[in-house]
């Protein structure tokens, strides 16, 4: 159980997954269909260079530990990557079938069947203690990747982070039919296990300001993440129904007494995802 409880009657649990998590046959066939392509144009795409045809084929022949171990071992976050990453204009859209007219490996659902299925907390073994210790303001996923990184080192990192949850936009501000809370815990639960502390519900500033940090630690780091929502400076959008994205989301992922089924009509601005 997450030391970090969430509420079971949230809006976002009523939310089904736009992409459900890939069942052992059809994971298998899938990774059957992969080319294995040498110097493979989907891992030029991949941000994290991912050796993708590695971990698919350890899915074809069921080593599905080895496969999460190949996706840690480029990026400690490919749980929560695999179910955000806009694939179809990265690693996907380069798979040599899209030039056939044919449909692309699934790259980002094998990913995530990998990692539902192969990531366990003993999987990645720390260096020896370096005797030095980071702290890191912000617990969102640049921190946490950071934290882990330092962690496998052999460094002792130590995350402050003023909300209730870690995480960050992936706790509170990804889509539910995407990526929920509870999903974000299990990949903190992970990044805990390599030997990081978190501290929430600590706010930077006063009495724990960079001076006191740095003098408890060897050094900072700031991952303060994404600011407040974005304004159109428009007459009316101070009104209480008017409300960012990211505001909105939160509410949705975490009060349980936020519904949205009363809700007839809604003007959305912006088109992103």
């Amino acid at each position: 159980m997450s030391r970090y409880p969430v509420p079971q009657d949230r809006s976002e649990a009523a939310f089904a997954e736009r992409y459900p998590l890939l069942s052992s046959a059809e994971a298998r066939a899938e990774a059957a269909r992969c080319l294995y392509c040498f110097d493979a144009p989907c891992v030029q795409r991949c941000p994290t260079e991912i050796d993708i045809p590695s971990f698919i084929r350890s899915i074809g022949t069921d080593n599905l530990r080895g496969a999460a171990r190949t996706i840690l071992d480029a990026n400690l976050l490919g749980d929560s990557c695999a179910r955000v990453c806009p694939v179809e204009v990265l690693c996907q859209s380069t798979c040599v079938y899209v030039h056939q007219g044919r449909p692309a490996i699934p790259i980002g659902r094998l990913q995530r069947y990998a990692m539902a299925h192969g990531m366990a907390p003993d999987m990645l073994q720390p260096a020896s203690p370096s005797g030095r210790s980071v702290g890191l303001v912000g617990a969102g996923p640049a921190s946490l990747a950071c934290a882990g990184a330092l962690a496998l080192r052999g460094h002792a990192p130590v995350i402050y982070e003023r909300d209730t949850w870690p995480g960050g936009l992936n706790a509170t501000g990804i889509a539910p039919y995407k990526f929920q809370i509870t999903d974000n815990l299990r990949e903190v639960a992970f990044i805990e296990s390599l030997g990081v502390e978190i501290r929430t519900g600590v706010e930077i500033g006063g009495d724990l300001g960079p001076d006191r940090l740095l003098a408890q630690h060897d050094a900072l780091f700031l991952g303060i993440g994404l600011g407040p929502d974005r304004r159109l400076g428009v007459p009316g959008e101070d009104r209480p129904q008017v409300v960012g994205a990211t505001h909105w989301i939160r509410r949705l992922k975490t009060d349980p007494g936020f519904r949205v089924d009363g809700v007839r009509r809604a003007v959305v601005v912006g088109g992103g995802n």
